[in-house]
């Protein structure tokens, strides 16, 4: 059998292996940069929580910072999830929005009905999961520049509640 040489060029004694590592690590991280800036579209989201084995206790605020350019007016809703563990007819929630100086400009709470008088859910099964498009707040203004914090707290009688598997606010544009 003929042997094949000068084919693959040895790279001990080339390159040091530290001297390897630098380009690849640097070429690496520039692929992932790349690959997060793409899938980073403007979707409307302001905040985002999938909760750990689908547990919401009852001081685990799901908060964002947004910051806030010019005057701002927000059409909000909010998508939120729920597995078959979750055993209560509605969910009770307070909204939030603070100033950058910690201060409460808006808040409002809520009880939104998930499931029937019988106990069915108000939603259809899909995935694993019953999702409710719910109404916040349809004209939230914001007429000073600087950073406001969206908060969302459950205030159920009984904590944590658990069924819930994720939450998102957004903003309908």
């Amino acid at each position: 059998m003929a042997e094949i040489k000068g084919f693959f060029i040895p790279l001990h004694g080339f390159m040091d292996s530290s001297e390897m590592k630098r380009p690849i690590l640097i070429a690496f991280a520039l692929c992932l940069l790349c690959i997060g800036c793409r899938n980073q579209k403007d979707n409307g989201d302001l905040l985002h929580r999938e909760f750990y084995q689908t547990v919401w206790e009852r001081f685990d605020f799901v908060s964002n910072n947004i910051e806030i350019k010019e005057p701002t007016t927000f059409n909000l809703g909010m998508r939120i999830s729920f597995t078959d563990e979750y055993s209560y007819e509605y969910i009770s929630l307070v909204f939030t929005v603070f100033t950058s100086d910690n201060t409460p400009y808006r808040s409002k709470g809520y009880k939104f009905r998930l499931k029937d008088n019988q106990g069915n859910w108000n939603s259809e099964l899909v995935n694993g999961c019953y999702t409710f498009e719910l109404p916040i707040n349809k004209a939230l203004q914001l007429t000073e520049s600087g950073t406001y914090r969206f908060q969302i707290e459950q205030t159920m009688p009984v904590t944590p509640i658990v069924g819930v598997k994720e939450l998102t606010l957004f903003d309908n544009k």
